[in-house]
Parts: C-alpha cells; sequence; structure tokens
C-alpha cells in the first residue's frame, strides 16, 4: 500500500500479466506523493528456496547490476540480515558514487527491504520479495524513491537510468534462472 496516496501496490498491472508484448519494458514508474514508485515483476523458473538463496548471498548484485556502471561492492556484511549494511561503489554518468545500504527488514525466504543510508537519493526503499506460484517463482522489485534534485529530473534523466537498470536486472535473473512469461495474475501455489 502505497503510504502517501493510498495505491494498493497491486492496481497497477504489469505489462506480463496483461499477457502483452514482453519486448517492451516491464518496468513501471508512477508518481506516489512526494515520491516515485518504481514496479517490475518476473517468474522465474526456479524454486523459491533457490531464488531467495541466489539474493541472499551480496555478490550476486555485482552479476545482475549493467556493466556500464561499474559497481562494485566495497563491504559487505558477514551474512545478510536485519542490520546488516552494504557499501558500493559506482559510476554513473562516468561521476564515481559511493552507496551505503542496510538491510532493514530479512524475512527468508519471502521478503527483505533494503533502505540506502547514504548516496544519490533523498529516499531510495527497495523492496524485494518472492512467491511461489504454479509456473515458477513471483520475484517483484518494489522502489520507492525521491531524489535532492526537482521532481523534473526523474523525467528527463532519473527514471530513464532506473528503467535500464531494472531492465537489465530482470534480464540478467532471467538468464541465470530461466524465466516464464505469465499471460495472466499469477496465482499462489
Amino acid at each position: 500500500m502505497c503510504r502517501t496516496c493510498s495505491r494498493d501496490r497491486r492496481e497497477t498491472v504489469t505489462l506480463f500479466e496483461r499477457g502483452l508484448d514482453v519486448t517492451a519494458s516491464p518496468v513501471r514508474i508512477e508518481p506516489c506523493g512526494r515520491f516515485f514508485r518504481l514496479s517490475v515483476e518476473r517468474v522465474l523458473s526456479a524454486e523459491l528456496a533457490q531464488v531467495f538463496a541466489f539474493f541472499a548471498e551480496p555478490r550476486n548484485l555485482e552479476r545482475i547490476t549493467p556493466p556500464w556502471l561499474r559497481f562494485r561492492i566495497v563491504g559487505e556484511p558477514p551474512a545478510m540480515e536485519a542490520g546488516a549494511e552494504i557499501h558500493y561503489r559506482l559510476r554513473l554518468h562516468g561521476v564515481p558514487l559511493g552507496w551505503h545500504t542496510e538491510i532493514t527488514d530479512w524475512s527468508p525466504p519471502h521478503r527483505f527491504v533494503d533502505v540506502q543510508r547514504r548516496g544519490p537519493f533523498a529516499l531510495w526503499e527497495h523492496e524485494h520479495t518472492f512467491e511461489t506460484t504454479n509456473r515458477g517463482t513471483l520475484m517483484r522489485d518494489t522502489v520507492d524513491y525521491s531524489m535532492a534534485l526537482p521532481r523534473v529530473s526523474n523525467r528527463l534523466v532519473v527514471a530513464r537510468d532506473l528503467r535500464a537498470i531494472f531492465e537489465y536486472r530482470h534480464a540478467a535473473i532471467a538468464a541465470a534462472f530461466g524465466a516464464t512469461e505469465p499471460q495472466s495474475e499469477p496465482e499462489a501455489a
């Protein structure tokens, strides 16, 4: 549920659920009060435990991040759990950036949340959810974000960059696990 505009996250039906051309971007970005919400989902041809284990290993983030970001982890926790902190370095449009996130919720194998503690966004809360469906494991990313810059920066640069990053990310994950393309609302098993 959107904290500001009271919209249910399921109100925004993805392109996959509509059965539309999957070459179009599955990444949705919508204004939600004083921030934006990015959402994307994919059904993977793998068991829930296998998918969650992949995300429980911080180094796999480097595998699913676009190479043009030159992303690298410079500090990682001994174990993924609530309170774990991860430090990254990357380049965005050639500008070097540091990014520090904290895992604020760790609920294996169904959910975890990472929150930016220091980095380029005024707000970054990334919820990862996983559920078993009759077609495989449904993986959802939902990111609530805002920038320190004016809202117009979202339309001109930020939304385009985030869409490209999450399209790459989901394609890399699909390549690692195989993916199905649901033609209707996924059903829990």
